[in-house]
C-alpha cells in the first residue's frame, strides 16, 4: 500500500476539482445538478477555505486530489462554545481502499479538537447509512434522527 497520500487544507486552485468530487456525491444520491461546475460558487468556496466558520481538507497523491472532507463550526449554548459538523466526505472511486476517507476523518477530528470544539457530529442519510460502521471505527456513536426543512 502506498503511503504517499498527503492531507492538507484546500487552496483556491483546488476549487474545480472539489466541484467535480462533490458532483460524484450528488450522482450517488441522484441529485445531479445541470452544470458540474455549478455545485457551489467561488464565494462559498472562499468562505470555507478561510477556516473561519469551517474548513475543507484535501487528500492528494502525486498532485492528484483523491478526496475531500468539509466541516463546519457551529456555536451552541449547550456546548458553551463550538461544536463541529462533518458536512461532506467524498473519495474518488479510483482511490478506494487507500484509507483516504479514514485519513480525512482523522484530520477533521484533529482540527476540531485543536479549535476547542466540544463535540463532532455527522448525519447519516438513507444514501450513506451503509457508512455507519466506518464512522464507528473513528469513535462516532449513532444518536437519534434529524428533522429539517428547506428555506
Amino acid at each position: 500500500m502506498s503511503m504517499s497520500v498527503n492531507i492538507r487544507l484546500a487552496k483556491p486552485e483546488d476549487q474545480r476539482r472539489c466541484s467535480e468530487l462533490l458532483n460524484v456525491l450528488y450522482i450517488a444520491t441522484s441529485e445531479v445538478t445541470s452544470d458540474p461546475n455549478e455545485v457551489f460558487n467561488s464565494d462559498t468556496f472562499s468562505k470555507l477555505i478561510s477556516n473561519e466558520r469551517g474548513s475543507l481538507i484535501i487528500a492528494e497523491e502525486n498532485g492528484k486530489i483523491l478526496g475531500m472532507a468539509s466541516i463546519s463550526f457551529n456555536l451552541a449554548l449547550r456546548y458553551n462554545g463550538e461544536y463541529c459538523q462533518l458536512e461532506e466526505l467524498v473519495v474518488d472511486q479510483d482511490a478506494r481502499g487507500k484509507n483516504v476517507g479514514g485519513l480525512l476523518i482523522e484530520e477533521t477530528l484533529k482540527l476540531a479538537k485543536k479549535r476547542g470544539c466540544k463535540e463532532f457530529g455527522l448525519y447519516l442519510l438513507e444514501s450513506t447509512k451503509h457508512n455507519q460502521t466506518f464512522y464507528e471505527k473513528y469513535g462516532f456513536v449513532k444518536i437519534g434522527e434529524e428533522m429539517r426543512q428547506s428555506l
